[in-house]
């Protein structure tokens, strides 16, 4: 990643990567069968579609999906598991109850960051 983004981390996790992919296997079977005028098959992409988004949802109350946002280098990569177990205004937390979501779990900003001046 290049510097221009500073301390943000654009979000890109194992859940979100393995969500869409599923997603967009799901869409290109869909979109297959309506060529093909087989409707039985645009049912199982748009169930495919739907199952990458749960799978996603899994992934992310899992650990292995985190916000974008400001965080420290170390905790970009892709494969690292978010050290957070609920996301404030994360609709997805809440809708499972995860108790982090309820409060108000505020990410630690680095020191030197223009955003630790406000």
């Amino acid at each position: 990643m290049s510097g221009m983004h500073g301390d943000y981390d654009m979000g890109h996790t194992v859940a979100g990567w393995t969500g869409v992919g599923i997603a967009l296997a799901g869409f290109a079977g869909a979109g297959a069968a309506l060529c093909a005028a087989w409707p039985p098959g645009v049912w199982i992409g748009l169930g495919v579609m739907a199952l990458g988004g749960l799978i996603s949802w899994a992934l992310h109350l899992a650990g292995w999906g985190k916000p974008s946002g400001v965080r420290p280098r170390d905790q970009w990569g892709w494969r690292v598991k978010d050290p957070m177990t609920g996301h404030a205004g994360c609709l997805g937390c809440r809708l499972a109850g995860a108790a982090a979501a309820r409060g108000s779990a505020a990410r630690p900003v680095p020191a030197g960051h223009p955003a630790s001046a406000a």
